[in-house]
């Protein structure tokens, strides 16, 4: 991808109880694409918000010990961080999770390669092709498989505010702790009814099929 080059991939880590930087974007993650494919910095850094801190907190735990010589979690996140950066002219997420499934597929792929070169073969449960993200309610999971365009039209439609919740939510996937710490809400409990309220308010907005 032609334009500038983005920030090391550490900044913005908040996968081990770390905090998370205020969200940099309430904007979907394909217009932030669509914006990076062109070199915009800004879109960059906000992608990188929603890219990095997700590939570590799935990949933490995931690497085989075999593989752990040759390949650590830090190496992991840049190589794929890159990869993906480098793939944002030809990627199309077509629903809202496709960002987020990509991500959790070139982890296991790039574990697997790695696997494959030390003449070691991974035992089942170490990389389940099912796994699921770090969302909870069923409607949550339900909004993550929307098509994109009808859940970007929903959420042009609802509050600024709203937007903040649904984006931290669902496309940064931070948890309930997190957006109350960074979004000015109380409790974890205050969050998750406050993401609970805009989730509905985004569903009804939601055109017709």
């Amino acid at each position: 991808m032609e334009g500038p080059v983005p920030k090391p991939v550490s900044d913005g880590s908040h996968d081990l109880g770390e905090r998370p930087e205020r969200l940099l974007s309430d904007e979907p993650t394909i217009e932030l694409v669509m914006r990076g494919r062109d070199g915009d910095r800004q879109a960059v850094e906000a992608l990188l918000q929603r890219c990095v801190p997700y590939i570590r907190r799935f990949a933490h735990g995931r690497l085989p010990a075999a593989a752990r010589g040759s390949l650590d979690t830090s190496d992991l996140v840049q190589e794929i961080v890159l990869h993906v950066l480098r793939r944002l002219d030809v990627f199309v997420p077509r629903h809202v999770g496709a960002m987020q499934a990509y991500l959790r597929q070139s982890v296991i792929n790039r574990i697997r390669d790695e696997v494959r070169k030390i003449g070691r073969h991974p035992a089942p449960s170490e990389l389940p092709d099912d796994l699921v993200s770090d969302l909870e309610s069923p409607h949550e999971q339900a909004v993550m498989n929307e098509a994109v365009e009808r859940y970007h039209a929903a959420l042009m439609k609802v509050s600024p505010r709203d937007r903040e919740l649904i984006v931290a939510r669902i496309e940064l996937q931070w948890s309930h702790a997190e957006i109350a710490a960074q979004l000015g809400l109380h409790t974890a409990d205050a969050a998750r009814m406050a993401v609970g309220r805009a989730l509905k308010r985004l569903t009804a907005q939601l055109p017709e099929s």
